[in-house]
């Protein structure tokens, strides 16, 4: 097969298209034919050299999220499974014509989406609502505020919150993001350009004082004193990403007084049985919702696997709104 490899930490220009032997697969595992994977954060820490791969992923082998068919099948595995179609999150290998996986963590793809499509799900959709419903308790009626809401799980949370009920739906993004959101129907309740506006201003405005119920914040240091400010009372904030840097200064007071809750949660050193759990939910209540039509996959640029070096420029940049996806099979 071929796959991307990082051939050592750096810029772009380490990720090598090389030819590997088919990954085979063991007792309860599956080897999936890949078609599409996607670009996360996570990937250009790995290139970096500052994110290790977990326990039993590929070291060099970039990518989280996968679609594509079930080739083959391990011991203890039905082989009726042999020619889904399926997606599904992984902690490294994506960027491969193959890999395998544990059978109890795919989850079908939903009918009428294509393999890109579906490439742009698993790890956007999975931490959106993970972090908002699971971690966050957000509740019909409610509030929510969303950092960096053109990122790939930023649009995906957007229609999470509406699709769970949230009353209003704040979020922060740049100019040029917020427009791209209101023409692809993904418009906020209450958009805020962070360069220009002070998100802890707007919404003590918007809500007279009071505050947003949950804050889903993939920013992190930068953001962390005005993320409490904008909270109401009993209100919580989910912590996934670190883009805005990783040490802040607390006012434990704050978090006494007005009873706050702080949620920390990354997805992809979860063991085993808790991926189980979370392919479980998604086939439950997010692929219904897209087979339906209400949650949609939302594709900022497709590039082909040999040009990974170039997506991960592209994204460094920060260009995207919504996913990048990388084409691994025509």
């Amino acid at each position: 097969m071929k796959a991307i490899r990082i051939v050592r930490p750096g810029e772009p220009d380490v990720l090598e298209l090389t030819d590997l032997e088919d990954p085979v697969p063991g007792p309860g595992q599956v080897r999936v034919e890949v078609h599409g994977t996607a670009l996360n954060r996570a990937d250009l820490l790995q290139r970096r050299g500052a994110y290790p791969a977990p326990p039993g992923a590929p070291a060099d082998i970039p990518g989280l999220e996968f679609s594509g068919v079930v080739e083959d099948v391990g011991e203890g595995v039905d082989e009726s499974a042999v020619g889904a179609w399926v997606m599904g999150l992984v902690g490294g290998g994506g960027y491969a014509e193959m890999l395998v996986t544990q059978a109890s963590h795919i989850v079908p793809m939903p009918r009428g989406l294509k393999f890109i499509e579906c490439a742009a799900v698993p790890e956007a959709f999975c931490t959106a609502y993970d972090a908002l419903i699971t971690q966050g308790g957000l509740r019909a009626g409610q509030t929510v505020l969303i950092h960096a809401a053109g990122s790939g799980v930023g649009t995906a949370a957007i229609q999470v919150a509406r699709a769970f009920g949230a009353a209003k739906v704040f979020g922060t993004a740049s100019a040029a993001k917020l427009e791209t959101l209101e023409e692809r129907g993904l418009a906020l309740d209450v958009p805020i350009d962070y360069r220009r506006k002070s998100f802890r201003d707007v919404i003590r405005s918007e809500t007279d004082g009071r505050g947003v119920d949950l804050i889903l914040d993939l920013v992190g240091a930068s953001y962390w004193t005005d993320n409490l400010a904008s909270l109401r009372t009993r209100g919580r904030i989910v912590l996934v990403g670190l883009v805005g840097g990783t040490m802040a200064q607390l006012n434990l007071g704050v978090l006494l007084r007005r009873r706050l809750h702080v949620i920390g949660t990354v997805m992809r050193s979860r063991d085993s049985n808790e991926k189980d759990e979370l392919a479980e939910r998604a086939r439950a209540h997010l692929l219904p919702r897209f087979e339906s039509g209400e949650l949609q996959p939302v594709v900022d640029r497709v590039f082909d696997l040999e040009e990974a070096a170039e997506a991960h420029a592209y994204m460094e940049d920060n260009q995207n709104a919504g996913k990048v996806v990388l084409r691994v099979r025509g």
